[in-house]
């Protein structure tokens, strides 16, 4: 790509990433649209990217060891048996580096360029493709122009909107309850959960995770909990409207609810999860959603606005640095900008079909057809991770969740 201009609609992970690649691929001006007007590195939930993954971002130049992180190198699973942490049913062997969301965003806008135009509370109305560029609408009224567009803005994106008018997440039927807290208030570490694990606690009808991160600071490790499960009957929730409940918002029936689940676990485990004061606690509706390609016209998507993928995969922030660099080859490839938009699409488009394939299965098997946990020992927990459909080469089996 020589010279144009380039804008990226959202400033999250995707965004940073997706600016850094339309400066390194030779835009002359990038301006990424952020509508937060808050500190995004305030957000404090766990991100994993597997050890071989994260050697390939930082290969390319998107990654670094300037964000703190905890070594995680296996999965060990339990069940409720009466005892205090359960009975350990096996476990998995993996290389994972579990971040903080707020610090790995914090590395990634370090690493924008200054020359990038990054406007914060600054969100986008709507986008309108032409033949030679595309049109980005201000909430504000105003509009500007620009050679392409991507749109790096989530679940809810405005980009896609433009290219796929109507196409909306779906609802999966299932709900992750998630939260923090530090790791000084938690009890002593029981029998089988060593450093280096991610804890899986598995029950009838879900499942719940545990492993520490680094603190939105980066001055000492929290707690960071998710549990996967159905809603209860009285949840009054909008599977059209994909909107997640931020801390404080939560209704008494979800925390109620969450109060029954967390009884299924042991003891140990329903303890560090209850670490978590209830205004701190954040719901998140499960939705999955592949769009019919990553780029039309002058119009492309990256990370979540592209492929919905349900977190069980572990992929999330990984697959939208890896649309980045994606973009970024095929910008670099060719003064043909329409020529580099298809070269990308036909890269991506296919890993983001896997992925949300991969996320699916990975649901059914953990949430909404569980096993017989009680049966379970390490033969059949391999067993059962080995049937879930949609091996991935770039990650998913490997991975948490």
């Amino acid at each position: 790509m020589r010279g144009g201009r380039v804008a990226v609609v959202g400033g999250s992970i995707a965004g940073c990433a997706v600016a850094m690649a339309a400066h390194r691929a030779g835009a002359a001006e990038v301006v990424v649209f952020e509508r937060t007007p808050g500190r995004l590195e305030d957000r404090g939930v766990g991100v994993g990217v597997r050890a071989d993954l994260y050697e390939e971002l930082a290969g390319a130049g998107y990654l670094g060891d300037d964000a703190q992180y905890v070594r995680l190198d296996r999965r060990a699973w339990f069940t409720a048996d009466g005892s205090r942490t359960g009975r350990a049913v096996g476990a998995m062997e993996f290389s994972f580096r579990a971040y903080n969301w707020g610090l790995l965003w914090r590395a990634l806008r370090d690493r924008v360029p200054e020359r990038v135009d990054y406007r914060r509370d600054t969100p986008v109305a709507a986008v309108t493709a032409g033949t030679d560029g595309a049109r980005v609408a201000l909430a504000d009224g105003t509009a500007e122009r620009f050679d392409l567009v991507v749109g790096a803005d989530g679940y809810r994106s405005v980009v896609r909107e433009a290219m796929f008018p109507g196409v909306r997440p779906q609802w999966a039927g299932y709900l992750l309850w998630r939260g923090i807290a530090p790791a000084r208030l938690m009890p002593p570490r029981e029998t089988g959960w060593r450093d280096g694990d991610a804890a899986m606690i598995g029950f009838p009808g879900g499942h719940a995770m545990v492993f520490l991160i680094p603190d939105r600071d980066g001055g000492e490790q929290v707690v960071n909990w998710a549990l996967y499960s159905r809603p209860p009957a009285s949840a009054v929730l909008d599977p059209a409207d994909p909107t997640s409940l931020p801390p404080g918002t939560v209704t008494a029936d979800l925390l109620a609810h969450l109060d029954l689940l967390i009884d299924e676990l042991p003891p140990y485990w329903a303890e560090l999860v209850r670490l978590t004061p209830a205004p701190e606690i954040f719901v998140q509706p499960i939705y999955d959603l592949q769009s019919g390609s990553f780029a039309a016209g002058r119009l492309a998507l990256a990370g979540d606005a592209a492929a919905v993928v349900r977190p069980h995969t572990g992929g999330g922030a990984v697959k939208a640095l890896q649309d980045a660099i994606a973009l970024e080859a095929a910008l670099s490839g060719t003064d043909d900008l329409d020529a580099a938009l298809l070269a990308y699409d036909v890269r991506r488009a296919p890993i983001g079909r896997a992925m949300v394939a991969l996320g699916r299965g990975l649901g059914t098997a953990q949430v909404l057809d569980t096993p017989d946990w009680a049966a379970m020992d390490q033969d059949a927990l391999h067993a059962w991770w080995a049937a879930i459909p949609g091996q991935l080469p770039l990650g998913g089996r490997a991975l948490i969740g």
